[in-house]
């Protein structure tokens, strides 16, 4: 069974003084992206920066980043509309207008962090028929046992289409903690046709990884969901991170999925970063 590496290169939360390696302009982003590729990376999970690396959902700066990526390589393109905490969810919503292949899609609000992440139902209900409509696959990311029943009911109501794709997002401070426990659950209750992978934040993050991988889910790597190599030794860009995964997956008999193999396994047909 292959496996579907994805790099999650910036995130909403770091910044350069936390890691040097961090990439915040389109153009560090897109250089960081094309060298994941390369390592074996086939989906590329976007977060944008400002020009004092705040969070933005601006789009001009996320067109840009695609662009300079597309130029680099084929890797697929999935936009988050989490974009960061205190960006409106309307400006948030409004980058599937870009037409990604992928785009996230938060299924509750929730404490994240010392903040709020707001997800209000009938806004979720509208982002996805929008997806539908633009044919961008959803993402689901869910931080919670309820938040994956809430899932569950919008593919019920018509608003996802499958075969569902899914991140188990572990180690947030109002989420589920990042626990082999936590993760046994939440994979025992996904959809038999769900793709899935698992996302842990901070110290816990090889090794679930690699309890996901042996567990047949998929991988995600990159300075979003953890700075460091090792305790005490900052990634030197997200490069590491990847090729770790990657070889972490070769040694559980998990090939790395080209894009090819990508786009087919998660029945993406649409968007116009093709």
């Amino acid at each position: 069974m292959t496996a579907v590496i994805t790099v999650a290169p910036t995130g909403p939360i770091a910044r350069t003084a936390d890691n040097p390696h961090l990439p915040v302009t389109p153009e560090q982003i897109a250089e960081q992206v094309s060298a994941a590729y390369n390592e074996g990376a086939s989906v590329a999970h976007l977060h944008f920066r400002d020009e004092n690396e705040r969070p933005t959902a601006d789009l001009d700066i996320a067109r840009r980043a695609v662009d300079l990526i597309k130029e680099r390589c084929d890797i697929l393109i999935q936009l988050s509309t989490g974009v960061g905490l205190g960006v409106p969810f309307e400006a948030r919503a409004a980058l599937v207008e870009l037409a990604p292949q992928m785009a996230t899609l938060n299924p509750c609000s929730m404490t994240f962090g010392g903040s709020e992440f707001s997800n209000p139902p009938e806004d979720v209900r509208r982002l996805a028929a929008r997806m539908q409509e633009l044919n961008v696959k959803p993402e689901l990311e869910v931080y919670d046992t309820g938040h994956l029943d809430m899932a569950l009911r919008l593919r019920d109501e018509g608003l996802l289409d499958g075969p569902l794709q899914f991140s188990i997002v572990l180690g947030i401070n109002g989420g589920m903690a990042a626990t082999p426990e936590n993760l046994q659950l939440m994979a025992s209750r996904m959809p038999e046709d769900a793709i899935w992978q698992v996302i842990a934040i901070g110290r816990a993050n090889l090794q679930l990884t690699a309890m996901g991988l042996a567990l047949g889910g998929n991988a995600r790597a990159g300075l979003e969901d953890c700075l460091f190599l090792r305790k005490g030794e900052l990634a030197e860009g997200n490069v590491p991170l990847v090729r770790r995964t990657a070889d972490l997956a070769r040694a559980l008999d998990r090939p790395i999925a080209s894009v090819a193999e990508t786009r087919s396994l998660l029945n993406l047909s649409g968007g116009q970063s093709n």
